[in-house]
């Protein structure tokens, strides 16, 4: 079984990828810790999303380095993982959005 990644890794980026996700719809901070914008518009929310995906990937990324030989990431993982993020974005979408206020 050489070869696969431990589960306390990819616990730990699918933890990252959730709180990730969700960071732009509960807050209204620029990027969790930057000015804040009352209200924070969607084309900000969604830079702050691609943003926190790419850090994730490379948290990812980080993890698989320091285990083994990382695997290349082509198109299809790419665009798996965006798809992946933003499933994971629904409930800070739904809170922000689609809750009655």
């Amino acid at each position: 079984m050489t070869g696969l990644v431990p589960g306390w890794a990819v616990s730990t980026v699918l933890l990252a990828a959730l709180v990730a996700a969700n960071l732009p719809f509960v807050n209204e901070r620029l990027f969790v810790l930057g000015p804040r914008r009352s209200p924070k518009s969607v084309p900000w929310r969604l830079l702050e999303l691609l943003v926190m995906a790419l850090l994730v990937a490379l948290l990812g990324r980080a993890l698989e380095g320091s285990l083994g030989q990382t695997s290349p990431a082509r198109w299809e993982f790419v665009a798996v993982w965006l798809c992946v993020f933003l499933t994971l974005a629904f409930p800070g979408f739904v809170w922000r959005y689609l809750r009655r206020h």
